[in-house]
């Protein structure tokens, strides 16, 4: 049995935290909650002693302790190579908050005002991101097989430039190559700040190199039939922009083509 997904709850509106609360303890299969607080300084020490493998954050804390920022700040402080993966949850649309909360660890951005948003999206997508959430889950997918237990990179390279052709990607845009080395990085097991790690791979920022693969999946998805692109890609979509995010494209990919292998 895979093993659940440990959650630490950071959120300070009353109505938004009982709705999460519940939600969690609905999915009880898949997760445990291990704490939940609306103080950025309590949430560091739950961290530091419990070591969840994901927390939801909220970076408005305005009737807790604290905000969002600051947590992500002092997480830099907890040390070692473990580091929790966050998911922001929040009510600010402002780029340049969002910006900044990347900058400072955040691995996703959730807006609550976002059609779509609920606390059963948020889980759904910690499930989708399951395999590459830092903690360290420990078991991957039985088909899931590393390149050197089954193939080369070569081969599993060709399967997924395959594909991404059947979906519309062009070789020619510059987050092409991006996505395909992320997939093969995925497949072969957890990629903490993945974006970050192929950034440094081609002398790129982490938010050039994800603004590429999304501009280059954006671009196959405003041009294919949406009837063509249904039948190969079967994974839900968040977003409400109906175009898959970095992430969730990324880990689509690796599971398929891994499964297929």
């Amino acid at each position: 049995m895979d093993k659940k997904l440990e959650i630490l709850l950071v959120e300070d509106d009353p109505f938004d935290r009982e709705n999460m609360l519940k939600e969690i303890e609905s999915n009880s299969l898949d997760f445990d909650l291990i704490g939940s607080t609306d103080s950025s300084a309590e949430a560091i020490q739950i961290v530091r002693n419990t070591r969840p493998d994901a927390v939801i954050l909220d970076l408005e804390l305005h009737q807790g302790q604290g905000d969002g920022l600051e947590f992500l700040q002092q997480l830099k402080s907890v040390g070692g190579l473990y580091r929790p993966f966050v998911l922001v949850t929040t009510n600010n649309i402002s780029a340049v908050t969002h910006n900044l909360a990347r900058e400072l660890g955040a691995d996703f951005i959730m807006t609550k005002s976002q059609a779509g948003y609920s606390p059963k999206a948020v889980l759904d997508f910690l499930l989708i991101t399951k395999s590459v959430i830092s903690g360290g889950l420990p078991e991957q997918p039985e088909k899931v097989k590393t390149p050197a237990q089954a193939q080369t990179v070569k081969q599993y390279k060709r399967a997924i430039c395959n594909e991404l052709n059947l979906v519309g990607l062009s070789p020619k845009a510059v987050g092409y190559k991006y996505l395909v080395d992320s997939i093969i990085a995925v497949m072969e097991g957890p990629v903490p700040h993945l974006c970050n790690v192929i950034g440094n791979k081609y002398g790129k920022s982490e938010h050039s190199v994800e603004r590429a693969m999304q501009n280059c999946i954006a671009r196959a998805w405003n041009a294919m039939d949406v009837k063509e692109l249904a039948r190969h890609y079967t994974a839900k979509i968040v977003s409400d922009k109906g175009i898959p995010t970095v992430t969730e494209f990324i880990y689509f990919y690796a599971q398929k083509v891994a499964n297929n292998s």
